[in-house]
């Protein structure tokens, strides 16, 4: 056989910004973005998540009058096309379905726009559209959640859920650029407020100890809506996400190794368990907390360390525990075991999961001991029983707005040793 060795390689630049009130009409972050290789203006099609144009009244004015005042150099090419928000954004093709037909009705091109705004499950999905019209048009995503700005909308990845499998279907296509507009997070409701600092925790148990260490001192700072420790925690989770993107070698996940899915693969079931009612942020904490234990089951990691891992979650308000862990399927088995294979399905056919060792840095492995993740579920739901059994005195914190946020424990969870023995 004679064979012609096809190699070449292509750079990826993006801009990722951040800012404040972006749509105000003297703010030239996105002008200086979207712009036109001809002398016509540039086209954009603005995509919104319904969600955030609830919470954000005058919002579709905002962005209309904004392309107006750069009407010179820019063009909504209609009204802004809200879509609906959140895990729902992503079932189904009839959301990409609707933004690849705007597209077409509107005769976006190449060179054309869409600017995507709101959380991550709508930046995946319209960020999949975009790449499918004539393979694949400029993509501007403006994340407004936490985890849309730290994670989901500052990555190479995007998708759809489809065949009971989340992000079953989607492409690896780099955005033109982002903008993370800081003051969307004022809109967002607790769960959501906190729900994106799982995904900090995440990268920080793996990568970064000292950002661990932060996390964990100001986690009640970020529970009572301190708007500059959020920032700073947006900000530099998403610098370490980026960081991997462009040094692990690996950036549109040929290997099996992923590391930034640390605590995923019960998360993604878990979600999928609950009919997506679990929001990600808080599936990925149960599954921080899961992968944590095993860990440190498996002597990966200190009962000590694995202590600090739980404190850190709850003090921040995220939950370490999901009755769904327990579910038992038709076998008998913890119905969350199935996330195992369809994640190792997901990764290419090899199973690869992260596991902290120990925090701020981690170990690749090929195999999960069922009898030890079962235990790990059982420690799980002991501490859980018996945190409730022993029904503490909570006291009221109030946040910023004088409106109470969530109770605070006093008394503090001990850890535990690898047979799961209180210390």
């Amino acid at each position: 056989m004679k064979t012609i060795l096809q190699k070449f390689s292509v750079p990826f630049t993006y801009p990722v910004g951040f800012t404040h009130h972006v749509f105000d009409p003297k703010n030239p972050a996105l002008a200086s973005i979207l712009r036109s290789p001809s002398s016509g203006p540039a086209r954009a099609l603005a995509v919104v998540d319904a969600g955030l144009a609830k919470a954000t009244p005058g919002l579709i004015r905002q962005i209309e009058a904004y392309f107006q005042t750069h009407r010179d150099t820019l063009t909504l090419v209609s009204p802004p096309l809200i879509v609906p928000g959140g895990e729902n954004a992503k079932n189904g093709w009839g959301n990409v379905r609707e933004i690849m037909t705007a597209a077409g009705l509107n005769h976006l091109d190449r060179h054309s726009y869409i600017l995507a705004v709101g959380g991550g499950g709508l930046l995946d999905m319209a960020g999949f559209a975009a790449a499918l019209v004539h393979r694949g048009l400029r993509l501007v995503r403006l994340p407004t959640t936490v985890l849309g700005q730290n994670d989901a909308g500052v990555g190479v990845k995007n998708g759809m859920n489809e065949g009971g499998a989340k992000n079953f279907a989607g492409t690896f296509a780099p955005p033109f650029a982002v903008i993370n507009d800081f003051a969307f997070l004022k809109t967002l409701p607790q769960p959501e407020w906190i729900g994106g600092v799982s995904e900090a925790f995440k990268v920080a148990i793996i990568k970064d100890k000292p950002f661990f260490r932060y996390l964990c001192k100001h986690a009640a700072a970020l529970r009572n809506r301190d708007q500059a420790v959020m920032e700073k925690v947006v900000e530099k989770t998403a610098r370490l996400h980026l960081r991997h993107i462009a040094s692990s070698g690996d950036p549109f996940e040929v290997g099996s190794a992923r590391p930034l899915d640390f605590g995923h693969w019960a998360a993604h079931r878990l979600e999928l368990m609950s009919n997506f009612t679990l929001g990600h942020g808080a599936a990925v904490a149960v599954g921080l907390a899961l992968d944590s234990t095993y860990a440190m089951l498996k002597g990966l990691i200190s009962p000590e360390e694995r202590g600090q891992i739980i404190q850190g979650l709850s003090d921040c308000g995220l939950p370490v525990w999901s009755p769904l862990l327990e579910r038992a399927n038709g076998t008998g088995e913890p119905d969350v075991l199935v996330g195992l294979e369809q994640f190792r399905e997901h990764l290419g056919g090899r199973l690869c999961i992260t596991l902290p060792d120990p925090v701020g840095a981690k170990r690749e492995v090929h195999s999960m001991n069922l009898a030890r993740v079962k235990k790990a579920i059982r420690l799980l739901a002991h501490e859980s029983l018996a945190s409730r059994a022993d029904a503490p005195t909570k006291e009221t914190k109030t946040g910023r707005d004088g409106s109470p946020s969530h109770p605070r424990r006093v008394r503090r969870t001990r850890p535990t040793d690898t047979k799961g023995n209180r210390t």
